[in-house]
Protein backbone atom coordinates (compact mmCIF):
# COMPACT_ATOMS: atom_id res chain seq x y z
CA UNK A 1 0.00 0.00 0.00
CA UNK A 2 1.44 3.17 -1.06
CA UNK A 3 -0.05 5.14 1.60
CA UNK A 4 1.42 3.04 4.39
CA UNK A 5 4.95 2.88 2.34
CA UNK A 6 4.69 6.97 2.37
CA UNK A 7 4.27 7.00 6.07
CA UNK A 8 6.94 4.54 7.09
CA UNK A 9 9.95 5.96 4.49
CA UNK A 10 8.88 9.23 6.62
CA UNK A 11 9.09 7.78 10.19
CA UNK A 12 11.93 5.50 9.91
CA UNK A 13 14.14 8.80 7.94
CA UNK A 14 13.08 11.48 11.01
CA UNK A 15 15.50 9.27 13.84
CA UNK A 16 12.78 10.06 15.92
CA UNK A 17 11.43 6.77 16.28
CA UNK A 18 12.24 3.69 17.45
CA UNK A 19 8.99 1.20 16.32
CA UNK A 20 6.25 1.17 14.18
CA UNK A 21 2.95 -0.02 14.37
CA UNK A 22 0.64 0.35 10.85
CA UNK A 23 -2.93 -0.97 10.57
CA UNK A 24 -1.58 -2.75 7.36
CA UNK A 25 1.63 -4.76 9.00
CA UNK A 26 0.78 -7.65 10.80
CA UNK A 27 4.01 -7.53 13.04
CA UNK A 28 5.37 -4.22 14.60
CA UNK A 29 8.40 -2.47 12.22
CA UNK A 30 11.84 -2.13 14.18
CA UNK A 31 13.83 0.80 13.09
CA UNK A 32 17.50 0.10 12.50
CA UNK A 33 19.83 1.13 15.26
CA UNK A 34 21.44 3.75 13.05
CA UNK A 35 17.95 5.70 12.38
CA UNK A 36 16.64 4.67 15.83
CA UNK A 37 14.96 7.67 18.53
CA UNK A 38 12.77 7.32 21.65
CA UNK A 39 9.33 7.35 19.98
CA UNK A 40 6.54 4.50 19.23
CA UNK A 41 4.31 5.51 16.16
CA UNK A 42 0.97 3.81 15.87
CA UNK A 43 -1.06 4.56 12.48
CA UNK A 44 -3.61 3.99 10.35
CA UNK A 45 -1.76 5.61 6.92
CA UNK A 46 -4.90 6.01 5.04
CA UNK A 47 -8.15 6.01 7.55
CA UNK A 48 -11.42 5.30 5.39
CA UNK A 49 -9.53 4.26 1.99
CA UNK A 50 -12.70 2.14 1.21
CA UNK A 51 -14.42 5.23 0.88
CA UNK A 52 -12.02 6.75 -1.62
CA UNK A 53 -14.83 5.82 -4.52
CA UNK A 54 -17.49 7.47 -3.21
CA UNK A 55 -15.86 11.07 -2.18
CA UNK A 56 -16.00 10.22 1.46
CA UNK A 57 -13.42 11.76 3.69
CA UNK A 58 -10.25 9.99 4.54
CA UNK A 59 -6.85 10.70 6.30
CA UNK A 60 -4.11 9.53 8.45
CA UNK A 61 -4.60 8.76 12.74
CA UNK A 62 -1.72 8.23 14.68
CA UNK A 63 -0.49 8.32 18.71
CA UNK A 64 2.66 8.63 19.40
CA UNK A 65 4.92 7.31 22.54
CA UNK A 66 7.68 7.36 24.03
CA UNK A 67 9.59 4.01 24.78
CA UNK A 68 10.10 3.51 28.65
CA UNK A 69 12.65 0.37 28.53
CA UNK A 70 16.05 0.23 27.91
CA UNK A 71 15.44 -3.00 25.94
CA UNK A 72 15.64 -3.07 22.00
CA UNK A 73 12.20 -1.88 20.71
CA UNK A 74 9.83 -4.72 20.36
CA UNK A 75 5.91 -5.03 20.36
CA UNK A 76 5.29 -4.59 24.08
CA UNK A 77 6.61 -0.72 23.61
CA UNK A 78 3.59 -0.09 21.66
CA UNK A 79 1.39 -1.51 23.94
CA UNK A 80 0.78 0.83 26.60
CA UNK A 81 -2.23 2.74 27.81
CA UNK A 82 -3.58 6.09 26.63
CA UNK A 83 -2.89 8.44 29.46
CA UNK A 84 1.10 7.36 28.11
CA UNK A 85 0.20 9.45 24.89
CA UNK A 86 2.53 11.77 24.20
CA UNK A 87 1.00 13.47 20.96
CA UNK A 88 -1.89 12.20 18.76
CA UNK A 89 -4.29 13.28 15.95
CA UNK A 90 -5.17 12.80 12.70
CA UNK A 91 -4.67 14.72 8.73
CA UNK A 92 -7.75 14.79 6.93
CA UNK A 93 -7.19 14.84 3.18
CA UNK A 94 -9.65 16.80 0.63
CA UNK A 95 -10.52 19.80 -0.79
CA UNK A 96 -7.39 21.08 1.74
CA UNK A 97 -5.48 19.15 3.99
CA UNK A 98 -6.02 19.64 7.59
CA UNK A 99 -4.38 18.32 10.76
CA UNK A 100 -5.78 18.00 14.41
CA UNK A 101 -3.10 17.70 16.91
CA UNK A 102 -2.99 17.24 20.26
CA UNK A 103 0.10 17.18 23.16
CA UNK A 104 -2.36 16.61 26.18
CA UNK A 105 -2.90 20.63 26.67
CA UNK A 106 -6.20 20.25 23.83
CA UNK A 107 -6.75 20.25 20.49
CA UNK A 108 -5.23 22.49 17.58
CA UNK A 109 -6.12 22.30 14.14
CA UNK A 110 -3.49 23.27 10.75
CA UNK A 111 -4.48 23.97 7.73
CA UNK A 112 -1.90 22.98 4.46
CA UNK A 113 -1.65 26.25 3.31
CA UNK A 114 -0.36 25.01 -0.64
CA UNK A 115 1.49 28.67 -1.34
CA UNK A 116 3.44 28.46 1.98
CA UNK A 117 4.27 25.00 1.77
CA UNK A 118 3.30 24.89 5.44
CA UNK A 119 0.43 23.70 7.71
CA UNK A 120 -0.97 27.48 9.22
CA UNK A 121 -2.97 27.58 12.74
CA UNK A 122 -6.28 27.98 11.86
CA UNK A 123 -7.82 26.90 15.63
CA UNK A 124 -6.39 26.75 19.03
CA UNK A 125 -7.84 24.75 21.71
CA UNK A 126 -10.80 23.18 19.60
CA UNK A 127 -13.39 22.31 21.84
CA UNK A 128 -17.02 19.75 21.55
CA UNK A 129 -19.85 22.07 22.30
CA UNK A 130 -21.67 21.01 25.44
CA UNK A 131 -25.09 20.76 23.65
CA UNK A 132 -25.54 20.28 20.11
CA UNK A 133 -28.76 19.45 17.69
CA UNK A 134 -27.25 16.82 15.60
CA UNK A 135 -26.42 13.34 16.60
CA UNK A 136 -24.80 10.51 14.53
CA UNK A 137 -24.59 6.67 14.37
CA UNK A 138 -25.58 4.00 11.96
CA UNK A 139 -28.91 2.99 12.60
CA UNK A 140 -28.70 0.51 10.05
CA UNK A 141 -27.68 -1.86 13.37
CA UNK A 142 -30.84 -0.23 14.91
CA UNK A 143 -32.15 -3.87 15.36
CA UNK A 144 -29.04 -4.16 18.16
CA UNK A 145 -29.81 -1.26 20.30
CA UNK A 146 -30.60 -1.29 23.71
CA UNK A 147 -34.23 -0.35 24.18
CA UNK A 148 -33.41 2.85 26.02
CA UNK A 149 -31.70 3.83 23.07
CA UNK A 150 -34.04 3.51 20.64
CA UNK A 151 -36.28 5.82 23.36
CA UNK A 152 -34.06 8.15 23.50
CA UNK A 153 -33.55 8.26 19.30
CA UNK A 154 -37.52 8.93 18.73
CA UNK A 155 -37.38 11.61 21.48
CA UNK A 156 -34.83 13.14 19.83
CA UNK A 157 -36.69 12.58 16.61
CA UNK A 158 -40.24 13.22 17.50
CA UNK A 159 -39.71 15.83 20.52
CA UNK A 160 -42.81 16.21 22.49
CA UNK A 161 -42.06 19.20 23.94
CA UNK A 162 -42.61 21.61 20.63
CA UNK A 163 -38.68 21.75 19.88
CA UNK A 164 -36.85 21.62 16.88
CA UNK A 165 -35.97 17.53 16.35
CA UNK A 166 -32.09 16.52 16.05
CA UNK A 167 -30.68 16.11 12.80
CA UNK A 168 -29.00 13.52 11.74
CA UNK A 169 -25.38 12.80 10.23
CA UNK A 170 -23.71 10.24 9.78
CA UNK A 171 -21.11 8.78 6.78
CA UNK A 172 -20.17 5.31 7.21
CA UNK A 173 -19.16 4.03 3.31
Amino acid sequence: VLSNDLVINMLKSSYGTCALVSEENKDVIIIPKDLRGKYIVCFDPLDGSSNIDCLASIGTIFAIYRKTTDTEPCEKDALQPGRNIVAAGYALYGSATLVALSTGQGVDCFMLDPALGEFVLVDKNVRIKKKGKIYSLNEGYAKYFDPAITEYLHNKKFPQDGSSPYSSRYVGS
